[in-house]
């Protein structure tokens, strides 16, 4: 496929925040390539693929039944001796989606839009020259060159175009979990309106075991741990699973691996010429790891700062600067609350998970991962619920005064 020798904006990456900020741009008639090295858009899923009813609405994006395939009415969470806190609502909470449509109709409103796309197309290199940015490209074999002032970089928590741009995006190891999934069908024993998560150092080490059904008898059966741990991700699955009546005679129609941002949030996501987005900006949900709405939140926040360089002509890292900003009062620093949750979470036992599923309630929990336990829920938690363990105050305690390094935006 031809490409212009220039765009005014390069998106390197056609996930979600990429998909999302070419949308944005090219409804700006702002000439805009985007390019992704693997061969088909929504492959490989790196997600569990739900979407809570809150993004729809704050994205103003209708849900279609094409690729919404299972609407969700709640969350059940299990500690390691099987107890549950479950919440269920007669309303809808969101959906989990077929992502492989779902992005694939993302990329052709960009395409109708005005946009360029292309897959199998890998850059090798990146180098500023004049004020620009030229791109190398190696697409079948031959390798071709495209110019442009400023690069979106959508390529992902391991995001080579950054690193050619003199941007550190390096994930620290203690902020990355190892993520292993499989599709299931003929499976049963749980809610099918309902996500399921199940914890315990032994099951899910520093993580969970999730269930988010698709359809009848047919769920992402997945797990996400800390990726320095010794064993893998599929060797905890894989035990989970054989130990459920339910699934352990169900059958696999697709697996999917890979590294999952959970913190490390950057200080700044822009240099000269570039822009960091998705998990390339490690925007993702620190407690469970989604990211499908933020990603696409954060693209059109990112796309926003590109419309404005390219209409003042100003490409700075200083002149971008302002992107970051965004993104923190947006978005970035409610993470950081909940990366609080997370922290909390890793210091806890499995007595201690046991203990507080017979205690606490589902708001209960979902405000601790939030971040948003209120004076009144505080002096509730302590005086009557944790009163009993002293160690599970001590951790509570550190929780509500830790500022879990959160960077002054």
């Amino acid at each position: 496929m031809e490409m212009d020798e220039k765009y005014d904006i390069v998106i390197v990456g056609a996930g979600p925040a990429g998909l999302a900020a070419s949308i944005k741009i090219a409804n700006e008639k702002i000439s805009v390539l985007v390019l992704d090295r693997k061969q088909e858009i929504g492959c490989p899923k790196r997600c569990a693929e739900g979407l809570g009813l809150g993004w729809f609405n704050r994205l103003e994006m209708e849900p279609k039944k094409e690729w919404c395939v299972q609407s969700i009415h709640g969350a059940a969470l299990y500690s390691p001796n099987g107890d549950g806190i479950q919440m269920k609502r007669k309303e809808n909470m969101g959906y989990v989606l077929e992502r492989k449509i779902f992005e694939k109709d993302l990329a052709m409103q960009a395409v109708q839009a005005g946009a360029k796309i292309l897959l199998k197309h890998q850059v090798i290199s990146a180098e500023r020259k004049d004020d620009e940015v030229i791109l190398t490209i190696e697409a079948d074999n031959q390798t071709t060159t495209v110019r442009t002032p400023l690069v979106l970089a959508c390529d992902g928590v391991d995001s080579l175009v950054s690193k050619m741009l003199g941007l550190d995006t390096k994930l620290d190891l203690n902020e990355t979990d190892a993520g292993y999934q499989y599709e299931m069908t003929g499976i049963s024993g749980y809610d099918e309106h309902l996500l399921h998560l199940y914890f315990g150092t032994d099951v899910a080490p520093r993580g969970y075991i999730w269930i988010f059904p698709k359809r009848d008898g047919t769920a992402n059966v997945g797990i996400g741990i800390g990726a320095y741990e010794e064993k893998t991700a599929k060797y905890y699955l894989d035990k989970w699973i054989k130990e459920q009546d339910g699934l352990k005679h169900g059958s696999i129609i697709e697996v999917n691996a890979g590294a999952i941002p959970v913190g490390g949030f950057l200080d700044k996501m822009q240099t000269d010429n570039l822009l960091v987005a998705g998990d390339a900006g490690h925007m993702v949900d620190p407690i469970h790891g989604g990211g499908i709405g933020i990603a696409l939140e954060g693209g059109r926040i990112a796309a926003k700062h590109a419309i404005k360089a390219t209409r003042e002509g100003k490409y700075s890292g200083e002149d971008l600067k302002a992107y970051t900003k965004d993104w923190y009062d947006t978005r970035g620093n409610e993470l950081m609350k909940r990366l609080k949750g997370r922290h909390l979470l890793e210091q806890l036992n499995d007595d201690d998970f046991n203990y507080l599923a017979g205690s606490i309630t589902m708001e209960e929990a979902l405000k601790i991962g939030n971040g948003a336990l209120t004076k009144k829920d505080k002096l509730l938690l302590f005086s009557k619920k944790l009163v009993t363990r002293p160690g599970l105050v001590k951790i509570f305690m550190k929780y509500m005064k830790d500022d879990a390094g959160m960077p002054k935006k």
